[in-house]
């Protein structure tokens, strides 16, 4: 049974890895790969299923390898099998296998034909890692492949501008989901005192028990949880990133924002409902943020001008109406519910290249206006302000920006007067006696003791808030990165005592990723002018250049397997629970430098070539 499910991992991996080592110019080679690592996925899923079900359907819950293992501390990747998988394993096989099917003859002799089908390959991988996941550290590996495969796919058309600049907003909520996730983890190991699985979360005592004197805790976690899911599956406020999403080619976005990705959030609810079914108020909570939004998205879906757009809006619609299902405990409803959103999304994307056409002649010659509508029913100035607002996107981007984005870029703007030399001059002695303190850390007076871990913290964030906002000094910007992460390390190593192998295995990932982003910066550098105050679509004439730090940038951001991943994960196991403080601190580090990471990519590899003999696309479409 253990071998059987190791495979539904095991068959995508394959796939990618052969398909990465195919000849860009082999677009059958390619193809064939791609849909038949889905349709062999899909055989297997049909054989297993029918097997399942004939041995009683039992919940199945298989430990499968531990990665790191320390005293009160243990990393392992844990895969389970029930009909929650079930429903997503078969309908994620099947939609893969008619997209790919689809995405065949769509991208024939498209430049990016072989990046798409391993880019697809990467993203269903990532995805049976979700739905297999076992506890929230194995979910969190298939979440952040979901997430790099959404900006790759999304920026495919990489000499546009908009395709570009969609991808970096898109990624950027998507490291609100992954700092919500974090949390909930971080919280879990303090309440449980270890690596919780989802089939032990099903034991109502083991949760009652310790939630018992606990319950600020449980609902923390619980938050942490709904924040993840509603930034993932487009819920308010995040809702204004799945339309941005569609910029790229349209088989992607039937596959991921019609009809697998976007409801990713409801699986994690499904997942975790045995942690919060007791917890009246969030249970509240998530049922109003699926009406709320099923209400606003519907509005918004009556008035958009693309079709791509309507249809997005509607699935964010259907999706807060699975949100109350969730909520209500109508799981098997919310299941066949999800299912058939992800059908009817996926058709509708793929056929709404003819069907633009199609309505506009149906327009021409047949179009008769509706009589009366429902919003005629409601006073005349509270109509025309809905369709207003409606036509705005209830200003969410302006919303996001004004909340999240602009404050830090105006306080890393704050720091503009600080140059790369008078950084390292300033904090790389500073952190050198930070050094020196913590090797004699015991004589330090207790109040004096318990507050530097928040001020390192501190300056780390403040390395990360100054990279963020950079748009001169590329190199400058790379360093501060690294620079955060030596300070965060430093902030956790004062807060108790353990063994340093673990800073070791953090900071080796943070290292060796470091220097290879750094120096492919600065050879790169010799032949080109860089900066970060435009895109320069570097990637169109070094291109290997681009991969390899494209690999450095995902190494420094913790990417899943990395020692940097597992590192993150160790970091957050040695903060208190009482140090919310330092948590939230060292979680906007992280969140902060893979938005800066992104944007330095992008910036220096995607968008229109800054070299004028090169094609230049508009800036708008």
């Amino acid at each position: 049974m253990e071998t059987i499910i190791n495979s539904f991992i095991m068959i995508p991996l394959v796939g990618f890895l052969i398909s990465f080592f195919i000849p860009e110019r082999n677009e059958k080679a390619l193809s064939i790969i791609t849909f038949s690592t889905v349709g062999l996925q899909m055989l297997a899923s049909v054989v297993f299923v029918i097997y399942w079900f004939s041995i009683g359907h039992p919940v199945i819950n298989v430990k499968d390898l531990v990665l790191f293992r320390s005293e009160g501390y243990e990393f392992y990747i844990d895969l389970m099998f029930d009909k929650i998988t079930l429903t997503y394993l078969l309908v994620g096989a099947l939609l893969t296998f008619l997209v790919t099917i689809y995405s065949r003859y769509y991208l024939h002799r498209e430049k990016g034909y072989k990046r798409f089908f391993n880019t697809v390959l990467f993203f269903y991988l990532g995805y049976n890692v979700v739905i297999f996941s076992g506890n929230l550290e194995t979910m969190f590996i298939g979440w952040e492949i979901l997430g790099i495969s959404s900006f790759l796919l999304i920026a495919f058309y990489r000499e546009r501008y908009l395709p570009v600049k969609n991808a970096v907003k898109v990624f950027s909520i998507y490291r609100i989901g992954d700092v919500g996730l974090v949390l909930a983890m971080w919280m879990s190991h303090h309440l449980f005192y270890e690596n919780i699985t989802f089939m032990n979360m099903k034991n109502f005592q083991l949760v009652h028990e310790h939630l018992q004197g606990h319950s600020l805790i449980g609902i923390f976690i619980s938050m942490m949880i709904l924040l993840s899911a509603a930034a993932k599956s487009a819920q308010l406020p995040f809702s204004s990133w799945l339309p941005r999403a569609m910029e790229g080619p349209t088989p992607s976005s039937a596959i991921f924002y019609g009809s697998l990705s976007v409801h990713i959030g409801i699986f994690v609810l499904l997942r975790t409902y045995p942690f919060w079914e007791h917890q009246t108020a969030v249970r509240v909570l998530i049922g109003l943020l699926g009406l709320v939004t099923s209400v606003v998205a519907t509005m918004i879906a009556r008035v958009q001008s693309s079709v791509k757009s309507q249809i997005a809006y509607s699935s964010i619609a259907q999706i807060g109406l699975i949100f109350i299902e969730v909520s209500a405990g109508l799981h098997d409803l919310a299941l066949f519910h999800f299912a058939g959103n992800a059908f009817l999304r996926t058709y509708q994307l793929l056929v709404s290249p003819s069907v633009v056409s199609y309505l506009i002649r149906e327009q021409f010659y047949n179009f008769v206006p509706r009589e009366k509508t429902i919003e005629d029913s409601l006073p005349r100035r509270l109509e025309y302000s809905f369709y207003i607002l409606s036509l705005k996107e209830w200003n969410l981007d302006d919303i996001l920006h004004k909340v999240l984005w602009g404050p830090l870029h105006k306080i890393g703007h704050k720091l503009d007067f600080l140059s790369y030399s008078q950084l390292i001059k300033i904090f790389v002695p500073t952190f050198i006696l930070g050094l020196g303190v913590l090797f004699y850390q015991d004589s330090i007076l207790p109040e004096i003791h318990n507050v530097l871990p928040t001020v390192f913290a501190f300056i780390g964030l403040i390395m990360v808030l100054k990279s963020f906002s950079e748009r001169r000094n590329v190199l400058m910007s790379w360093t501060l990165i690294i620079m955060n992460h030596f300070w965060i390390t430093l902030a956790i190593s004062f807060n108790e005592h353990y063994e340093y192998n673990e800073n070791i295995l953090y900071l080796s990932g943070v290292i060796i990723s470091g220097v290879v982003g750094y120096f492919c910066l600065r050879k790169l550098r010799t032949s080109e002018n860089i900066d970060l105050d435009q895109f320069h679509g570097h990637s169109y004439e070094h291109p290997r250049l681009s991969f390899v730090f494209l690999l450095a940038c995902l190494g420094l951001t913790g990417f899943p397997l990395t020692p940097t991943f597992i590192g993150e994960d160790l970091i957050f196991s040695h903060i208190h629970e009482d140090q919310i403080l330092l948590a939230i601190l060292t979680s906007l580090s992280f969140i902060i430098d893979g938005l800066a990471l992104i944007r330095i990519y992008a910036r220096v590899f995607l968008g229109p070539h800054s070299k004028s003999y090169h094609e230049v696309a508009y800036r708008s479409s």
